[in-house]
């Protein structure tokens, strides 16, 4: 039999001891929280300055704040150049970026949208939107409020949009930055004078140049949080306001202004000319209160503008005067006594002198005219006589004649500082060549801007004291307060008797039936004024060709207060004569002008002074000989 086996021992199951799992995985807490300890003394203190710069950079935005243009005002205070609300359409092409805009031609997509609105081209804006490195793009300058809104509304659609379908939101990145544009409410009004604001809101021309630090003013700034392309409200804003421009108000009349445009415009394009332009002048003040160019530009529209009419010609375009010329060449005269107005002078048909023979603007034959009738019937041989009497010798004479020349003005500028303004080409005396001797009495061998020219009218409209033009009346600052403009340079030219002697000749201009003139009549007033037909040099070809036209005056003759020139250009249809084509645009000026200024009509008659008279007569006296004084 077999042994008997011997019972089991039931099997005991050691557990192993968790102290070295606890420690594994203390050790593991450890290394993983020493590795985030380790991290977050890095991120916040050692590399501390550079994530907050980073996150500065992510999420705040500077700019400029642009500060408000100043107005220009004409002399009552309405607004000829002002400011209205707009945009700057701006970017920020890191939101463009493919991780962030979540699809890849986010630039593209955003500028087909964008171009059609802001006027501008696609490729261009796609461009800028995909800049590398670029925080901050100007997309579109000057943009109106309604542009605006309309991106606005594209950006809420798309922004609706994007909620169901990632990346639709194409335009999140586009903002707008409050800013101001230039507008000008009379359109091309005084644009000669005003000039424009180019796109980057700075004076391109005329006064908007020239006074372009006090309109600016000072620019401000703004700092703002952004989040995911969009200001974060609650984050606060640090602004440091803008400083506005200074106002500034002008000389102009605006309805004086109007009346100027609208007269000159017409009668340039009658005459088929190349340009024209008239002047006002108040003479007692010197202040002009009308400057106006044909043809003329839209300052708030230069993409229509012909670049040719841009600028001032009144100012800018130097042009031999012609016969208005010969009212210097008489102060001369009448001033230093070398003659009266009655003071007779024999007029030949022609005239040969240095190299060539002087006629006049009409054939005739031996005209026996007075000084009076030499200005009366604008006679260039006759002007060459009685100026040559100045001096004992040609020499002397031309002296004394280019001493009045300087004296009016000619050959220096104006005093306004407008920019381009030219002053006119006058030689010295002693580099006069053969002919110029003789020319310049009447008019040509040198040139002149057309507000000189008035100016020299209307210092004899002023008893013979001339004022510096001007254009400014004062400026009023950010703070409110006008500062009027210095008071003007005041020169006497020639006495107050022969200024009052001149203005009567002047008259005969116009009030005789033997006068080139008569068209410049105004009724119930005394006009004083000289017609001019000059030959015209050609800008293009250095070369005489066509004619320049002006006529030139003041009235009332009796109490003069306001002084008018027309310059017309080349005319090339009907009359090219001074008197035909700028009296009639003188009278309608000078009418609205009077009338506009409520100044009375004249108290009293003008005299009458004699324009020629009979050789056998000697009740006046005789002709005086050649290289002697006619008194």
């Amino acid at each position: 039999m077999p042994p008997p086996r011997r019972p089991r021992r039931p099997h005991t199951v050691r557990l192993g001891t968790p102290r070295p799992r606890l420690r594994l995985v203390a050790l593991a807490l450890t290394v993983v929280m020493g590795v985030f300890v380790v991290r977050l003394l890095q991120v916040q203190a050692v590399d501390a300055s550079a994530y907050a710069s980073k996150a500065a950079v992510n999420r705040w935005v500077t700019h400029d704040v642009t500060a408000d243009r100043g107005t220009i005002t004409d002399r009552s205070g309405v607004a000829l150049a002002a400011t209205v609300d707009a945009y700057d359409i701006t970017a920020d092409p890191y939101l463009f970026t493919p991780a962030q805009a979540k699809v890849k031609d986010a630039p593209l997509q955003a500028a087909e949208l964008l171009a059609p609105i802001v006027g501008g081209d696609a490729t261009t804006i796609a461009r800028q939107l995909s800049t590398p490195g670029s925080r901050y793009q100007i997309l579109a300058r000057q943009q109106s409020p309604q542009a605006w809104n309309q991106i606005s509304d594209l950006k809420k659609a798309l922004a609706a949009k994007a909620v169901k379908q990632p990346g639709a939101d194409v335009l999140a990145g586009v903002f707008s930055e409050p800013h101001t544009r230039r507008v000008y409410p009379g359109g091309d009004l005084a644009a000669g004078v005003l000039g424009f604001v180019n796109s980057k809101g700075t004076g391109g021309g005329g006064l908007e140049s020239m006074l372009d630090k006090q309109l600016t003013g000072k620019n401000g700034k703004i700092r703002y949080a952004q989040s995911n392309g969009r200001q974060v409200p609650t984050a606060g804003v640090q602004e440091h306001p803008a400083v506005p421009g200074s106002d500034v108000e002008l000389t102009l009349d605006r309805d004086i202004q109007w009346a100027a445009q609208s007269a000159i415009r017409a009668q340039v394009k009658k005459s088929g000319a190349d340009r024209g332009y008239v002047t006002v002048m108040d003479n007692r003040t010197g202040e002009v209160l009308a400057m106006a160019d044909a043809p003329s530009f839209d300052p708030g529209d230069l993409s229509h503008a012909d670049p040719e009419a841009l600028g001032n010609a009144a100012m800018q375009d130097a042009y031999e005067p012609g016969s208005v010329s010969k009212l210097m060449s008489m102060a001369a005269i009448i001033d230093t006594g070398t003659a009266t107005p009655t003071t007779r002078v024999t007029v030949p048909g022609t005239l040969p002198r240095a190299d060539r023979v002087f006629h006049d603007d009409v054939d005739h034959g031996t005209w026996y005219l007075t000084l009076n009738g030499v200005l009366a019937r604008s006679s260039n041989i006759g002007t060459i006589e009685a100026t040559g009497q100045l001096g004992k010798t040609q020499a002397q004479a031309n002296q004394v004649l280019y001493s009045y020349l300087k004296k009016f003005g000619i050959g220096d500028p104006s005093g306004i500082g407008f920019p381009g303004e030219t002053p006119g080409i006058l030689a010295k005396p002693q580099d006069w060549n053969a002919s110029q001797q003789y020319t310049i009495p009447f008019g040509q061998g040198l040139s002149l801007n057309a507000l000189q020219a008035t100016s020299v009218y209307a210092t004899i409209a002023n008893g013979g004291i001339r004022v510096e033009p001007s254009l400014i009346r004062g400026v009023t600052g950010p703070d409110g307060r006008f500062v009027p403009a210095a008071p003007p340079k005041k020169t006497r030219v020639v006495s107050a008797q022969s200024a009052k002697t001149l203005s009567t000749m002047l008259e005969s201009v116009v009030g005789s039936e033997q006068g080139t003139g008569i068209h410049a009549r105004i009724d119930g007033y005394r006009v004083a004024g000289k017609t001019g037909t000059a030959n015209r040099v050609d800008p293009k070809t250095g070369r005489y060709k066509g004619y320049t036209a002006s006529f030139m005056g003041f009235a009332p003759a009796d109490d003069p207060r306001v002084t008018v020139s027309c310059v017309i250009q080349n005319p090339t249809r009907g009359s090219y004569f001074g008197g035909s084509i700028c009296g009639p645009v003188f009278k309608q000026v000078m009418e609205f002008a009077l009338k506009t200024l409520q100044v009375p009509p004249s108290g009293v008659p003008a005299p009458k002074l004699p324009i020629d008279f009979d050789p056998a007569d000697p009740a006046l006296g005789a002709a005086p000989p050649a290289g002697t004084k006619a008194r």
